[in-house]
């Protein structure tokens, strides 16, 4: 299934971090955020890529036309350094559609900007390019084709440092709990759309407003709820957060990893 990125914000809060580049392009350890998502997707077989390029596209642009295998992966070199043989390989059995679809497109302009790339797809994936999880993405895929609906996503808990306020009429506090452990999801930013989802995104709507309204009237919109580890990367701190797990070595996001005796780096859903 072709994979459709929405790659033109510009990641306001993440300071000077994307002062230069779109919000995907900001780095974990060697690799962009980008990057990171598109081994996942990889690695679940789905290595079509079409990237809905806006801010500073000449940037995602020069980082792929110049990209260097060499470094993550593991090489050999030899006849004084003008010989080098890769051990591994990243991108290689990759497609890469670069589509520019506006400075200031909101997420389902850009969306209907590629529809023309996704031609004879009956479903394709979606994603807003800027987090990451260890969901497994099989059965995220089955949970939409083996229910009649047009559309899902990925549903996660919010992060432990939101909390839910309790009140009466008066405003007066009765309780202040973790969002984490309230019964509330959000959208997680895993799409998994049919086709038919342009039929009802309309020019110039936002995907997850009026479009999803129509759906969730005509009862064609589903979601598959995950417990396990999801981050997405809005603010400097996030940054870091994922930064310091990626530091700590097998990160849980890096599903394309096997720790020792086969099993996958991070938790999956149940």
């Amino acid at each position: 299934m072709k994979v459709v990125l929405f790659c033109g914000g510009q990641g306001l809060r993440l300071g000077d971090q994307s002062e230069n580049s779109p919000k995907p392009m900001v780095p974990i350890g060697y690799r962009p955020i980008l990057w990171h998502l598109m081994k996942y997707y990889a690695h679940f077989g789905h290595r079509e890529f079409i990237l809905c390029l806006g801010h500073r596209a000449d940037v995602i642009k020069n980082y792929f036309l110049n990209y260097n295998e060499a470094i993550s992966n593991d090489f050999v070199i030899s006849g004084g350094g003008r010989k080098l043989k890769l051990l591994g390989s990243d991108i290689s059995n990759w497609s890469i559609t670069f589509v520019d679809t506006g400075i200031e497109a909101n997420i389902g302009m850009r969306l209907r900007a590629v529809r023309e790339h996704l031609q004879g797809e009956e479903i394709f994936l979606a994603n807003y390019a800027d987090n990451l999880t260890d969901a497994a993405l099989p059965p995220m895929i089955e949970h939409l084709i083996s229910q009649d609906k047009i559309a899902s996503f990925i549903s996660v808990k919010p992060s432990h440092t939101f909390h839910v306020v309790q009140t009466d009429e008066d405003s007066s506090v009765h309780a202040i709990i973790p969002a984490a452990s309230c019964d509330i999801w959000i959208n997680g930013g895993f799409f998994v759309f049919r086709q038919a989802i342009f039929d009802d995104l309309h020019e110039g709507e936002e995907l997850v407003a009026e479009p999803f309204e129509r759906l969730i009237r005509k009862n064609k919109l589903t979601t598959y709820k995950h417990t396990g580890f999801w981050a997405c990367m809005d603010t400097f701190k996030e940054k870091m957060i994922l930064e310091d797990l990626y530091k700590r070595g097998h990160p849980p996001w890096e599903a394309w990893k096997q720790r020792p005796h086969g099993r996958p780096a991070g938790k999956r859903s149940e």
